[in-house]
């Protein structure tokens, strides 16, 4: 009998991490075991919406998926035995919650990932440990002279306790690599964009705030500048990189697409046909101007990748809702 061959993805109803998750499933014949523990931020239907065939179907990749709903500091070594791979998107992401409280980012994305690395390197079958970070360990480009774009071996400089918390598990897999042996990737990617993303988020609260004639909460002077991906475009980059041969790297992931925030904010009030009712609120505390990625490595390893554009989503998703006010 065949083992079988498994993949351990936590996070995995969120944004990111399920379309990792269904970029999985169709596209290798793996079992994909998903660790969530379904906070706001986790949605099964992200998953289970947009896995196409009949459920019924015993040979249908639904039945490729297991769930235990748990809080990754709660991962004991038997619930990771026989993968090949642990992807983890599990993390407090908003930067704004974590000026408002730091204390949950430190016990998801520093305690929930040292517990994980330390199941991990009980994990005979084992291949490589992928840990998703972000581009804001570098910090505010804006600082320094010239806005360079950060290589993976720049000097981490985060801002915010969010992302001095993924700075500090990039760190953690690093030593454990060193010290335990544990095979490893880190991924830090720019912005993302695409279908299900949280509503609290960017692009989704400047979008419905438009559409509904509400007026749209912009920091400062909106200039600040952010490379945008599309998060089916990550994801693909982020499995590439697990199945191949890399191994004990740090990738940048990205498009090459910049905007600063008040170009997005007015470009969607042009395509949606609707006056923008900006506000300017008091800049967020330690608020990054610029982030900027070299993915030259990448590129060389995996091949240049022409990724979907921020514009051609925004029209897609302006048709989308123009189509659905005029069926109501």
């Amino acid at each position: 009998m065949t083992a079988v061959k498994r993949i351990i993805v936590t996070g995995g109803f969120g944004f990111i991490g399920s379309r990792f998750v269904l970029k999985a499933l169709h596209n290798t014949d793996y079992h994909i075991k998903i660790i969530d523990n379904l906070t706001y931020a986790g949605d099964k239907a992200r998953v289970y919406d947009n896995i196409e065939g009949p459920s019924e179907d015993p040979y249908d990749i639904r039945w490729r998926i297991e769930h235990i709903k748990l809080d990754i500091c709660d991962v004991t070594p038997d619930m990771l035995r026989g993968a090949e791979y642990i992807v983890n998107f599990a993390a407090e992401s908003h930067v704004d919650n974590s000026i408002a409280d730091g204390k949950p980012f430190v016990r998801s994305n520093i305690e929930g990932v040292f517990n994980l690395l330390e199941c991990a390197r009980q994990t005979d079958e084992l291949k490589k440990f992928i840990q998703i970070s972000t581009d804001e360990v570098y910090g505010d480009m804006y600082d320094l002279r010239g806005h360079p774009a950060a290589t993976e071996s720049f000097r981490l400089r985060p801002s915010s306790y969010y992302s001095a918390s993924k700075a500090s598990a990039d760190l953690l897999v690093q030593s454990a690599a060193r010290t335990f042996g544990v095979p490893y990737l880190i991924t830090r990617s720019c912005n993302n964009f695409g279908p299900g993303q949280d509503a609290e988020k960017f692009l989704p609260t400047v979008f419905n705030s438009i559409a509904e004639g509400k007026e749209v909460p912009v920091y400062g002077d909106g200039l600040q500048s952010r490379e945008w991906i599309h998060v089916d475009d990550n994801a693909e980059l982020i499995l590439e990189l697990a199945l191949s041969a890399a191994k004990d790297e740090v990738y940048n992931i990205g498009s090459g697409y910049h905007y600063k925030n008040i170009e997005i904010v007015n470009y969607l009030g042009e395509i949606l046909g609707k006056k923008v009712k900006r506000t300017h609120v008091e800049d967020r505390l330690g608020h990054d101007k610029v982030y900027k990625l070299d993915c030259s490595k990448v590129g060389e390893f995996l091949g240049e990748q022409v990724c979907q554009t921020l514009e051609g989503y925004l029209k897609d998703e302006v048709r989308k809702f123009e189509g659905s006010a005029n069926g109501r």
